[in-house]
């Protein structure tokens, strides 16, 4: 429910460094001024719902975004729920996107061989806040020659 166009629109949570999760969203296009969005998350269904404690602002001093710190996502599932008031009227949230952009592999390793004319190549998968199958990753190795 909620009035048409107080939704916000292109709600995005970006997770990097394993930890960290900015999350960001456009105001409903009729949102007026007094308008104001609360962030409102879980990670799991067994923890507790968290309000964001380090709100984005526009100019006007409304919320359309949160950074949050030392965020693990159990399972593939986090529940996301964005409310909040104008002029005393209830707004509503849409469709949300999760992204994680991942650190390079690690402790890769190079050993090449001159006789032979080859090189093996090892590494460890990328830390991630939520995969834990080695399997999930796909890689592409660009070998230039210099």
């Amino acid at each position: 429910a909620g009035m048409n166009g107080t939704a916000i629109e292109n709600f995005v949570c970006v997770i990097f460094n394993v930890s960290f999760m900015n999350c960001t969203w456009h105001v409903g296009r009729t949102a007026t001024e007094d308008t104001q969005y609360f962030l409102y998350w879980r990670p799991s269904k067994k923890e507790d719902v968290t309000e964001c404690q380090n709100y984005i602002k526009d100019n006007c001093g409304r919320h359309t975004g949160c950074q949050f710190q030392n965020v693990t996502i159990e399972n593939k599932y986090a529940y996301f729920l964005v409310n909040g008031s104008r002029s005393g009227q209830n707004i509503h949230i849409s469709d949300y996107i999760i992204v994680e952009k991942l650190t390079p592999p690690l402790n890769v390793t190079v050993n090449c061989t001159e006789a032979s004319h080859r090189c093996s190549i090892w590494w460890q998968p990328p830390r991630t806040s939520h995969v834990k199958k080695s399997s999930c990753f796909k890689y592409e190795i660009v070998i230039e020659n210099k």
